[in-house]
């Protein structure tokens, strides 16, 4: 029988940080617009947050835009800054995914972004699964002292992509967690853990609000919340 998965909840916001642990996750990803795969929150939200739930079991996303991982000097600067922000507020850890133009591990952005990150933990979001060659880029995350990785294993969804989450555990060891993320249902849970991830990431979203005014200018109808149940369900899986 495999081991228990820890079971990490994406949050954006209070309320679900606060259902997240209220239903067994073992710690949260806080981050903002999950539909473009997650920014950097607010400072307003990061405060609520802590406020709400331990701030040591919650890693803040800092990402500070969408559209690939390759980032300017400006964008790089604001990053450093955000880190510091969120470890000097009690941060367990950030997530952070910085490529070169080639595809690979942009190491020079990452080790600042570690130096800001101090004693906190650091994990390597979903970039590598956008890399040229996703198994060199762990190589080098372990090489660089990375805590924990955050991958699909390559594929859009990561119960597709056992053969590579399977790979990282193995070159993993002790070195480095593996989280398995990227469009992971509870039904999938069992597999993963087979395949010897130690956690899973999900944003166990249902949507709200589908009643309030929309239209020109307010975006989508509704908004996305976090689920009591599937978190339950998720949390029920990963112990088995």
């Amino acid at each position: 029988m495999s081991s228990p998965s820890a079971v990490e909840i994406a949050v954006q916001d209070a309320a679900g940080a606060r259902v997240a642990i209220a239903q067994g996750a073992a710690r949260l990803e806080l981050c903002q617009a999950l539909e473009v795969g997650g920014l950097t929150p607010s400072l307003g939200l990061l405060e609520a947050v802590f406020a709400a739930v331990d701030p040591a079991r919650v890693n803040v996303l800092v990402r500070p835009r969408g559209g690939g991982f390759v980032y300017s000097d400006e964008e790089i600067d604001v990053a450093c800054a955000d880190i510091r922000a969120c470890v000097a507020r009690g941060a367990g850890g950030v997530v952070v995914g910085t490529l070169t133009a080639s595809g690979l591990l942009d190491r020079d952005v990452l080790r600042r972004w570690q130096d800001a990150a101090g004693s906190a933990t650091v994990v390597f979001h979903r970039a590598i699964d956008a890399s040229a060659d996703p198994l060199a880029v762990f190589d080098a995350l372990v090489e660089e002292g990375v805590g924990r990785v955050l991958t699909s294993g390559g594929a859009a969804r990561s119960i597709d992509g056992i053969p590579t989450l399977t790979a990282f555990v193995g070159r993993a060891g002790d070195a480095i967690e593996v989280m398995a993320g990227g469009g992971v249902r509870v039904e999938d849970i069992a597999a993963l853990r087979r395949a010897g991830v130690r956690a899973v990431h999900l944003s166990a979203r249902a949507r709200a609000g589908t009643d309030s005014p929309s239209g020109p200018g307010g975006g989508a109808e509704g908004h996305d919340e976090t689920s009591a149940d599937i978190v339950a369900a998720a949390v029920a899986a990963a112990r088995g």
